[in-house]
């Protein structure tokens, strides 16, 4: 049967959390999975660069470790079998089969009837290939699937979660956890009023900010450490990064994971002297641009290219109308009012459907009445630097 190789969760170079952090999430993932009693799905709902494929690369290796990991898909954009929504679930059953022997053997008379299952519908590959073979064994098990958003997917709610709300009541013995920004095919997918009921929802950027600083601290000074460790060019102090050093890179951080990682990779570079990497971005704590270029920037292009890849060049100068307005206010405003403050440029219905496809970088609520907030620094120093 046809399915994506490099998919699963022990392929690929992806890291886990560092030992001592995530702790809490890790906590209530391991519980929420062996509790028959919680609800049968679990959504780790995040924006962009909050650590959410690190924590599902984690949480995979301990289920497997415990014995109640099924299958798992890690989806990526980066390449064509993994952004392809038609590979998940012959994968997930590919790994299901060689995971289970009872599994296999329901299995396999499904593909000698018709080998081209795996080409067929989804809501087909869903009840042939996975919800069929399931309900027959009757096994609790996981399943995983990672960065949800990244697969195209054309459909207003996403495929995959109106193709699981129709068939999660057929395998109530089995826990699906997906990971996802907050982008709108996704939420309007959980929101499915047959899916719902079946969903936890766990929003990684509303984690308690002193929980998220502490790991985030942690990592940096022992990641830092070990850079000088095997480099007999340096020539620091014992107390380096000083506990100074690592506050100023918490703030400037604030809550995401892909900073704290990107300083560590330029801090890291063989060819200039640590202490001198991390001490430009210690000396200008507002300043973006050095981390910015090796992966955050990389990321919002990312974002930004997915969310407007069909637009055209009157929509790019409402969206410089739009969101110009939202990043330059001194205090945040609601959609109602960024609307008074463009006048003709923009009703209150107009901004918002410029803003709800940003879900992943800024707090977008869903009442007009409520302010629409930035997350990060990075993001509009991002879209105001002219390179």
């Amino acid at each position: 049967m046809y399915h994506t190789a490099d998919a699963g969760y022990l392929c690929g170079d992806r890291q886990g959390c560092m030992k001592g952090t995530r702790r809490e999430i890790l906590f209530h993932l391991e519980k929420w999975s062996k509790d028959e009693q919680d609800k049968q799905v679990f959504w780790l709902n995040g924006l962009a660069g909050t650590g959410k494929t690190t924590i599902a690369q984690t949480f995979a290796e301990m289920s497997f470790a415990d014995r109640k990991l099924g299958a798992s898909f890690f989806c990526s954009r980066n390449f064509e079998d993994r952004s392809n929504l038609r590979s998940i679930l012959p994968t997930l059953a590919f790994q299901l089969a060689h995971q289970y022997p009872a599994f296999r053997q329901e299995l396999l008379p499904v593909l000698k009837a018709n080998p081209d299952v795996g080409w067929e519908s989804l809501v087909s590959q869903m009840e042939k290939l996975i919800a069929g073979p399931l309900w027959a064994i009757k096994t609790p098990t996981l399943i995983i699937v990672d960065a949800l958003d990244e697969c195209r997917d054309q459909e207003p709610a996403s495929a995959l979660l109106s193709v699981l709300s129709r068939f999660v009541d057929q395998v109530p013995l089995v826990k699906f956890f997906i990971t996802g920004r907050p982008e709108p095919r996704i939420r309007s997918g959980f929101r499915l009023k047959s899916l719902r009921p079946h969903t936890e929802v766990l929003i990684l950027h509303e984690v308690k900010p002193d929980v998220v600083d502490s790991d985030i601290k942690l990592f940096l000074k022992t990641q830092l450490t070990d850079i000088i460790v095997n480099r007999s060019n340096c020539n620091l102090t014992e107390d380096w990064p000083s506990p100074g050093d690592i506050e100023i890179l918490c703030k400037k951080a604030a809550g995401f994971f892909i900073f704290a990682s990107t300083v560590v990779k330029f801090v890291a570079s063989e060819y200039h002297a640590p202490g001198e990497r991390l001490a430009l971005i210690i000396s200008l704590p507002q300043d973006t641009s050095h981390e910015g270029r090796l992966g955050v920037d990389m990321l919002y292009t990312q974002v930004l290219e997915q969310a407007f890849h069909n637009a055209d060049q009157e929509f790019y100068s409402y969206f410089k109308s739009v969101v110009g307005a939202v990043l330059l206010v001194s205090n945040p405003l609601s959609i109602n009012a960024l609307s008074q403050l463009l006048g003709n440029c923009g009703t209150p219905s107009s901004i918002y459907g410029i803003l709800r496809v940003l879900h992943s970088l800024l707090c977008v609520p869903d009442s007009t009445e409520n302010p629409v907030h930035i997350f990060h620094k990075f993001f509009p120093d991002f879209l105001m630097d002219p390179g």
